[in-house]
């Protein structure tokens, strides 16, 4: 069973919460460290917010794309929207 952490980063839809999952590689010949990300869309009934740090886990496939599911919220830091400047 594949356990992920990653960033919340959009709450655009019902229920489903776009995560950002990023992890550092090596380089095989150099060894310069880099990082990879990659978005995943994950089911969300706990109703995580903007800006928070997940958990999420592998599952039943809930549509064609989600096949994640949250299974907790590890950080309650949520991204306040800016007012336009005038």
């Amino acid at each position: 069973m594949k356990i992920f952490k990653g960033k919340v980063i959009a709450t655009n839809m019902a229920k489903t919460a776009t995560v950002l999952v990023e992890r550092i590689v090596i380089h095989p010949i150099y060894g310069k460290r880099f990082k990879r990300a990659r978005k995943y869309l994950v089911h969300d009934e706990l109703g995580a917010q903007k800006g928070n740090a997940v958990k999420f886990v592998a599952s039943k496939p809930y549509s064609r794309l989600k096949k994640w599911k949250i299974l907790e919220i590890l950080d309650k830091k949520v991204e306040r929207k800016e007012a336009p400047k005038k």
